[in-house]
């Protein structure tokens, strides 16, 4: 576990020579839990739900005869109440626990999607998508906690991309379904996803055991929760807050929420463009998930990081100059790749900060805050940018933030333990 009271910089580990190397059996990595795949299967069915709703949702708002500002706020808001509902959410993390505080949240996002399609009016579904971030936010930190608590040591990367893999899939099948079923309407898609996300909540609560990870338990162990103030103090956490911002910017933000609007400015079938982007985006992230994890817990985290980093700014960044459906996807799976490479490794970094045997609630909902401003703060800006400039401009804006958080992470420690590096699988 890495110990962030110590300085932040790793110290290289010495090792007697006459020190034995380890049987073999030692060095076999264990498998990923059960519990795990419990949240992974719950992944997978959200994600599906979402990837019904995110190609139509702004146009959907769009016919309630409100500017492109407008229904881009409808992504920001969500965001926003992620944002500022954070810092509450790792708080009741810390003090009832992480079971209770995930199924809580899903039961919120689930009836409040539901109702957005029975929205009459353009404030409703503002008012609803904001009450459906505060569980959003509930759900994704509380099932980063558990899975920092529940992952192994030695597979947490591996831990975190077939979670990953779980949303992306879904995300994979769930434009393409949504594009399908465009004959329905746009409104079917919203109860169809508040369905889907009730009966994650339902595979939750019957099969996740009682995990107890609340303040309480923790005082018998004499344990004290892991602070912000002292996870701000490593280089590693600084970089991962900087590098969650571009990530919100890019990946949760302009593309849910700016993409669309493009395609529907440039195809003329701009529904059906948004959703095999949006598909490709899901594949390529989806196919560097595959490896990504487990390359993390061989090689280390930062090597992943700065390349996932630099490949989706790169590709996210020339987004704007696509002429047709067949270059917008292909930049799209190339930008998701990029992301692949990410997230599996910065959410490592995360468990490698805290450890397995502290509370961090409050360090994971301001990793979570910080990815959250980015989704705020992009889709506006560059919403804005694209309004009065173009398209082009707006996502080069995009490709600056991720490489400026790439030569951020550049100075951040390590966090993958030595011996780890050099253990054969």
């Amino acid at each position: 576990m890495v110990n962030t009271q110590q300085n932040p910089e790793p110290v290289p580990a010495s090792t007697p020579a006459s020190t034995p190397a380890p049987p073999a059996a030692q060095t076999v990595r264990p498998k990923i839990p059960m519990e795990i795949w419990v949240l992974v299967a719950a992944a997978f069915i959200i994600a599906l739900g979402y990837g019904l709703i995110a190609p139509i949702l702004p146009q959907f708002v769009v016919t309630f005869d409100v500017s492109l500002a407008a229904a881009s706020a409808v992504v920001s808001i969500f965001a926003g109440a992620r944002l500022l509902f954070a810092p509450v959410s790792g708080t009741l993390i810390d003090r009832i626990g992480s079971r209770r505080v995930y199924l809580s949240g899903l039961l919120i996002v689930a009836v409040t999607t539901g109702l957005v399609a029975f929205a009459q009016e353009y404030w409703q579904i503002l008012a609803l998508r904001g009450i459906a971030g505060i569980g959003s936010t509930m759900f994704t930190v509380s099932a980063m906690g558990l899975i920092v608590r529940m992952a192994p040591v030695e597979i947490r990367g591996r831990c975190s991309s077939t979670y990953a893999s779980a949303f992306l899939f879904g995300n994979i099948i769930g434009p393409v379904v949504g594009a399908a079923l465009s004959t329905l309407g746009m409104r079917p898609p919203f109860v169809i996803y508040g369905a889907s996300v009730a009966l994650a909540a339902l595979v939750v609560w019957w099969k996740m055991p009682k995990v107890d990870d609340s303040l309480r338990s923790r005082a018998d162990s004499g344990v004290a929760p892991l602070r912000f103030m002292e996870a701000v103090r490593d280089s590693a956490y600084r970089s991962a807050l900087v590098g969650a911002f571009a990530n919100g910017w890019s990946n949760f933000g302009v593309r849910v929420a700016t993409l669309p609007l493009f395609a529907a400015a440039i195809f003329t079938n701009g529904g059906v463009a948004a959703g095999f982007a949006m598909a490709a985006f899901a594949a390529g992230n989806a196919l560097c998930l595959q490896f990504s994890g487990d390359l993390s817990d061989r090689i280390g985290r930062k090597p992943l990081i700065i390349t996932g980093l630099i490949t989706n700014a790169l590709f996210t960044a020339t987004l704007g100059f696509a002429t047709n459906i067949w270059a917008l996807c292909i930049l799209s799976a190339l930008a998701g790749a990029g992301a692949g490479l990410l997230n599996p490794s910065q959410q490592a970094v995360l468990a490698d900060v805290i450890g397995s045997d502290r509370a961090g609630g409050k360090v994971l909902a301001n990793f979570q805050m910080a990815q959250d401003f980015g989704a705020i703060t992009g889709p506006i800006l560059v919403g804005a940018i694209a309004g009065a400039f173009g398209f082009q401009y707006g996502f080069m804006l995009c490709g600056v933030i991720g490489l400026l958080a790439a030569v951020f992470w550049m100075f951040g420690r390590e966090t993958l333990p030595i011996k780890q590096v050099n253990t054969p699988a």
